[in-house]
């Protein structure tokens, strides 16, 4: 059997400058593992969604990760869990049975109960004769309990070809409350030539072309690190399916049936690897991503889907969908833009998001989502020396009313100390949000976009168009990392981290910026 007292450590993490990643995960030290033939647990262990008594329990049986079944057999496999207060595994708190189904590619999301609030815990699987790596969870604290701080981590955009996990590295060494991840978690392209590291597989279309290219993801130990570091909390956003869909629309402007038929099969494969609960369990091209995190007292987390229940692209010339062409974008504004019944979240999720802000009594409000929420138009290159007049479809400037909606509530109802965090650029972005009934007045909230994890910056003329907009306090499109926040009731402090070279597994990572958002003042601060 493999040895049961495998576990994350920081020492571990840092030995070697960050370098073996895999003694990382696998190790004690810096002594690396050999995996045994047939090993199941090689795409490793995570935990996620964390309430004042549990969390999900997540891992998937794969001896072959890089085949559609994962090497496994047509059958249900027992699999035991245990929970532990330390990580020898000497004081038992919780165990239990679970069955990895082949129908959800042998994953397994345990739904822990029980278990003492505001703690650290660690956990693993044992299976087919062997034990998985050792992963650290936590509990969050009761609601409405007193709590002084809140360390936490938030990323996207982790292109596997585009770069290594050096960050992830970092974020698991930090040993963090919780990891937000924003979405962009795998990407669906075909393999390039030029990749650092080319994906493992062709484009998926069905589901055993998107396990293989999740496998291909989870795979590196330095993921590996993070995911069994500490609890996580997912969304999506466009290539977990496809670039820049749009509901039951592709970028192409295909077939929808085709489309919804390929979204089934990617949503299946994402709550197959994800630490998701049983009620976000995919029903065909249908999955409730969308829900609430709390921490005590002092954090509540709205979690949305923008991709799902959009409303069409607006502004678009007809013929495009009838010929099957590409939608188009960067285009002036139009009535059909403005329109209040359009909605980037669907009426059902944005009442829903107006209903769960009203019940917080949180100090903080955080609205973790995928795209730059914040105003954005863009100049127009026809005519440079005119104010920017252009707008992007894809985000929320092709559905200003829904963020208009969030801003008024958040203003009217008096939500306290509202925060937006957001990935899908590839971009580090700072920014006051503005008051749409009175542009000049003190800002409603805050945005942080916490950069790409590797991906390439997207948007070459970032700064030139965020130059007009006194609102963007940062802006950088060339670095790449993520962001770490520590929220007490004092301040929130985002630092925004990047990777010096994301070519190398081993390369450091430092501070980029800072900003603090003091309690009560909506308006953020930039220290660096």
């Amino acid at each position: 059997m493999t040895d049961p007292r495998l576990h994350l450590t920081r020492r571990a993490l840092v030995a070697g400058g960050m370098a073996a990643g895999s003694a990382a995960l696998l190790g004690i030290g810096a002594r690396a593992v050999t995996l045994p033939a047939g090993y199941p647990f090689t795409l490793g262990v995570t935990s996620g969604d964390p309430s004042s008594d549990g969390m999900v329990l997540w891992t998937r049986l794969a001896p072959k990760p890089l085949e559609g079944d994962g090497g496994m057999p047509a059958r249900r496999i027992p699999v035991r869990w245990e929970i532990a207060s330390d990580p020898d595994f000497r004081k038992r708190v919780a165990t239990g049975n679970a069955m990895a189904d082949p129908e959800w590619g042998h994953s397994v999301h345990v739904e822990v109960a029980g278990l003492q609030p505001d703690r650290v815990y660690w956990y693993r699987f044992l299976a087919l004769g062997e034990a998985s790596p050792v992963g650290r969870t936590r509990t969050a604290p009761l609601p409405g309990a007193p709590v002084a701080r809140l360390r936490f981590a938030f990323g996207s955009c982790q292109k596997y070809e585009a770069g290594r996990y050096a960050a992830h590295a970092h974020i698991a060494a930090s040993e963090p409350d919780l990891i937000l991840f924003l979405g962009d978690y795998i990407y669906e392209g075909d393999p390039s030539s030029k990749a650092i590291r080319p994906h493992l597989n062709p484009q998926p279309f069905d589901v055993a072309g998107y396990r293989v290219r999740y496998a291909t993801y989870r795979l590196d130990p330095q993921l590996q690190a993070s995911h069994a570091a500490a609890p996580w909390a997912v969304i999506w956003d466009d290539h977990e399916v496809a670039n820049d869909y749009a509901n039951a629309t592709d970028q192409h402007n295909g077939d929808p049936v085709a489309f919804l038929r390929r979204r089934a099969a990617a949503y299946k494969a994402y709550w197959e690897h994800m630490p998701l609960r049983r009620a976000a369990r995919p029903d065909g091209p249908a999955l409730k991503l969308y829900r609430t995190l709390q921490w005590g007292d002092l954090a509540t987390f709205q979690l949305v889907d923008d991709r799902q229940y959009r409303s069409s692209r607006p502004c678009q010339p007809p013929e495009l969908a009838l010929e099957h062409k590409d939608y188009a974008s960067n285009l002036p504004t139009c009535p059909e833009r403005e329109d209040p019944a359009r909605s980037i979240l669907g009426m059902p999720q944005e009442q829903w998001l107006h209903q769960a802000f009203s019940a917080s009594r949180s100090k903080w409000n955080l609205l973790a989502q995928q795209t730059l929420m914040s105003p954005y138009p863009r100049l127009d290159p026809k005519a440079p020396d005119a104010p920017p007049r252009l707008y992007g479809f894809d985000g929320w400037e092709g559905y200003p009313a829904t963020r208009e909606r969030i801003l008024r509530h958040w203003r009217d109802a008096k939500i306290a100390n509202p925060m937006v965090l957001s990935g899908d650029i590839h971009a580090f972005v700072a920014a006051d949000m503005p008051d749409p009934d009175r542009p000049d007045a003190a800002p409603v909230a805050c945005e942080f976009v916490g950069g790409s994890l590797t991906s390439h910056g997207d948007d070459a003329k970032l700064k030139a168009n965020t130059a007009h907009n006194p609102r963007y306090r940062f802006t950088d499109g060339a670095a790449r990392g993520y962001a770490s926040v520590e929220l007490d009731h004092e301040a929130a402090r985002v630092i925004f981290q990047t990777t010096a070279d994301v070519t190398r597994a081993d390369s450091p990572v430092t501070p980029l910026a800072r900003f603090r958002v003091g309690a009560g003042d909506k308006r953020l601060e930039v220290l660096d």
